[in-house]
């Protein structure tokens, strides 16, 4: 048997949450079914770069091409970034992350008309779709109008440090957010939080620049906490790691989310979690976080302020973050994908 999947966000440095996703689910089915042969499938743009990727020895490097898959043909192809375009195949599976740019105002005109023909164009073409949380399947029946019949629910995993998370007196007093600094993340109102903290705390924003930026970057210039605030840009997996292992709080108050990654990476290195009660994050999160409303300046406030002068807080979130992200693996997830394939084949 074939299995082709859409390898193109599986390269380069400092991965996205589906880049992760997708490297995990690939080398995850190659290690667990030696049987099977699989095509790491790449777009044109990203099929040269992959040649520097050394592939699984039950792997094999294929161009994606809008129709197919060339030099080879699969049983079943697997889209990992919701879409599919015209490719052939005898079953077609399609991972769907999030539905943002259709229901929020996250990007561009022009993307979101882009985005949202891809997305349909996936949904009506998949024989069976995987939303990595239940709240990106609700919104996949409400916004794209899929049964929910053919909808899978498998949750992403979570990778644990090869490290014992410092406990809370190993810290500093450093508030962590890690991802863009974008409109959907929230970032300027935790900016605006943040100013109601203790004095001797410190805000660290670790991501790239991301739609909306500009106005985070002009809120911080006009703050009076502005020295207590660093934008560090893209950080490598060195420097994200210590920056884990430094923070007291990690800060994640976005306002739309399909599932959250960085959630189970601060609990799983042992960081107090503040983040949304809303979109996937309440999922995600469980009752291992302290949940606030992110449309809420106040909210997000007093949780920062109430985790700050609280260690036995701290202790307690700590502790229920870790078993919280023990729950969660890539193998499960692998696992779980492998069952969704077994489905059609």
């Amino acid at each position: 048997m074939t299995i082709a999947l859409d390898a193109t966000y599986s390269l380069g440095r400092g991965l996205t949450g589906v880049g992760v996703y997708s490297r995990e689910l690939l080398f995850g089915l190659c290690a667990t079914h030696p049987e099977e042969h699989f095509l790491f499938s790449y777009r044109a743009h990203r099929l040269l770069a992959s040649a520097r990727d050394r592939l699984p020895v039950n792997a094999t490097r294929a161009w994606l091409r809008g129709d197919g898959f060339w030099p080879h043909s699969a049983d079943l192809f697997h889209g990992l970034n919701q879409r599919v375009d015209r490719v052939r195949a005898r079953r077609i599976v399609s991972t769907f992350h999030d539905l943002f740019v259709i229901t929020g105002d996250y990007s561009t005109a022009e993307f979101r008309v882009r985005f949202t023909a891809q997305a349909r164009q996936a949904a009506e073409r998949s024989d069976l779709i995987v939303a990595v949380s239940e709240f990106t399947a609700g919104q996949i029946e409400n916004a794209l109008g899929v049964e929910r019949s053919r909808i899978r629910v498998v949750h992403h995993g979570v990778t644990a440090p090869d490290y014992r998370p410092p406990i809370d007196a190993e810290r500093e007093n450093i508030i962590l957010h890690v991802g863009a600094v974008q409109r959907r993340k929230n970032v300027l109102r935790l900016v605006e939080a943040f100013e109601r903290t203790p004095p001797e705390w410190r805000l660290v924003l670790a991501g790239g620049a991301g739609y909306g930026s500009e106005q985070v970057a002009a809120r911080i210039a006009e703050s009076p906490r502005r020295e207590s605030i660093e934008i560090t840009g893209y950080v490598p997996d060195v420097r994200l790691e210590e920056l884990y292992r430094r923070a007291r709080i990690f800060a994640f108050p976005s306002l739309d989310e399909g599932f959250g990654m960085p959630i189970l990476d601060a609990m799983a290195r042992g960081v107090p979690v503040l983040t949304s009660n809303r979109s996937a994050t309440r999922e995600v999160a469980g009752n291992a976080a302290l949940l606030i409303d992110p449309t809420d300046t106040e909210s997000v406030a007093s949780g920062l302020v109430r985790i700050a002068n609280n260690p036995a807080l701290r202790r307690q979130l700590r502790e229920a973050g870790l078993a919280h992200a023990a729950g969660f693996s890539w193998k499960k997830a692998v696992d779980s994908t492998w069952r969704v394939y077994g489905e059609l084949l």
